[in-house]
């Protein structure tokens, strides 16, 4: 997941599927996907407390639907990140309709949270780099996001997004290209 360790999803469905071990089960799984899904949202949303509020709404959701989850262990992540994308998404659509701003409005505004939000003590191409990734077309951000720093791949990124695998690879390429050109001015 990014996180520099493996998450055994295959324990925590087992977990879940029983009605004895459901608590405990539930709990490795927030334990376990709290921090990497917290920073796949903070990555959209920007701003820390959104990025707890949806966290928040996507464990929510989970234990609502997790009768409603197919395919266990294999899809549990993408699952997870799917809920946490839309949850994220319609925060920043909400954000942009709630004060009738055009998207590039809402980018300009998350550039500012983003720069208000870095202490003296980060580096240049650290602020440079998240300035790049947060100036990119909303797809193509999404995408390198989630291949980038979550580590998914384009068949996971696939179930979450519901794009072809062709789509994901071009707009991960153009981010790429665009990450490139714009750090190297």
């Amino acid at each position: 997941m990014g996180q520099g360790k493996k998450i055994d999803n295959v324990r925590i469905v087992n977990l879940l599927a029983n009605k004895n071990t459901f608590d405990r089960g539930f709990g490795l799984l927030v334990d376990e996907y709290s921090q990497p899904l917290y920073w796949h949202i903070r990555r959209i949303v920007v701003r820390h407390e959104d990025a707890q509020d949806v966290l928040q709404e996507v464990f929510i959701k989970v234990f609502d639907n997790l009768a409603k989850m197919t395919g266990g262990d294999s899809t549990l992540s993408a699952w997870l990140y799917k809920i946490a994308t839309n949850e994220s998404i319609n925060v920043v659509k909400r954000r942009r309709s709630s004060v009738f701003l055009s998207l590039d409005d809402v980018n300009e505004q998350l550039l500012q949270d983003f720069s208000s939000e870095m202490s003296g003590q980060e580096e240049d191409i650290i602020v440079r780099f998240q300035k790049t990734i947060l100036a990119l077309p909303h797809k193509q951000k999404l995408v390198f996001n989630m291949r980038y720093y979550d580590e998914l791949s384009y068949e996971q990124i696939s179930k979450v997004t519901g794009q072809s695998i062709a789509t994901l690879k071009t707009n991960y390429h153009y981010a790429v290209a665009k990450i490139k050109e714009i750090m190297t001015k």
